[in-house]
């Protein structure tokens, strides 16, 4: 059998298996309060309670504040010691696309030349990935950006507020099932990617054994499956307090599970659609420099 023959039977292994996951019925969570309006108290490793940093971000479009989550204490930590140290003033909101978000952070921006690309800036460190199911990109959220770097890692300064816009419930259904399409498709060509895979099947496809190599490609889509459930245990649960979020209020949730959520605002939605909505140049930089300063509030 050709090389085609072998990937047309793993395009119909992930096929069958991603239709056979689409087809159950999801669960569903809920909770009584809406999450976009839900006030999170934790508590310290002390046993005292720890109310979440308010953050006050001042541009020349008018003023947000933000509030940090405890549930994300090393980028909690580490953005409130950047605000102290002074790191964010006269840094600029670099990136701006309507309907998706605002980002800022790059040290690189600060009096950066109008036709400088920027967004490539750094502080030298990258903070580890703490995803969090019940925090998720609603509009107004604070999101640590990141490069590709395969363990979702945060950039030590970079980040973005999202706007994003409102769904449908068909809309999140297929972002959903797309989503899962493609985590089920990344493991099963993992599994076809090793070497004692490809072993056995060059071992079938030498024997000319099409009905083995078809049960073969079963069995690898069952593995598949199982290391779906094992890696992905909330996978058919879907909470539909988020869901109507979504509908309600607005956000990306193609970035859920993807880049960590750590904050987010609890005033000023005007100066984020205001910024949002700012005229760009080519690669989205704003056409007027939009420049930031940060303050803890007590």
């Amino acid at each position: 059998m050709k090389k085609i023959g072998l990937l047309l039977l793993l395009s119909l292994s992930v096929f069958t298996f991603a239709n056979a996951q689409t087809k159950k019925t999801s669960k569903t969570t809920s909770k009584k309060t809406p999450i976009h309006r839900q006030t999170v108290v934790t508590k310290t490793n002390n046993g005292a309670v720890a109310k979440n940093q308010r953050v006050e971000i001042t541009t020349n479009y008018g003023t947000m504040v933000v509030r940090l989550y405890d549930e994300t204490p090393l980028h909690r930590d580490n953005f409130i010691k950047l605000v102290t140290q002074g790191f964010y003033d006269s840094l600029l909101f670099h990136r701006v696309i309507k309907s998706f978000m605002i980002q800022g952070g790059d040290p690189l921006s600060k009096h950066a030349d109008p036709n400088v690309q920027l967004g490539s800036g750094d502080i030298g460190y990258k903070i580890p990935a703490e995803f969090n199911k019940n925090l998720f990109h609603k509009k107004g959220v604070l999101a640590a950006a990141r490069d590709n770097n395969p363990a979702q890692m945060s950039s030590g300064c970079q980040f973005y507020i999202v706007q994003g816009k409102k769904y449908t419930t068909s809309e999140l259904e297929q972002i959903i099932n797309n989503k899962r399409f493609m985590q089920q498709q990344e493991i099963l060509t993992s599994i076809y990617q090793a070497d004692t895979t490809q072993a056995a099947l060059s071992a079938l496809q030498n024997l000319g054994d099409q009905e083995r190599i078809r049960k073969y490609m079963e069995e690898i889509s069952v593995i598949a499956k199982n290391i779906y459930k094992a890696k992905y245990p909330d996978a058919e649960n879907i909470n539909m307090d988020q869901v109507q979020t979504y509908v309600d209020f607005g956000g990306a949730p193609h970035l859920d599970g993807a880049y960590t959520v750590f904050g987010e605002i609890e005033s000023g939605y005007e100066v984020l659609d205001k910024i949002a909505a700012a005229e760009t140049r080519p690669g989205d930089r704003p056409a007027e420099d939009i420049w930031m300063k940060m303050r803890l509030l007590k």
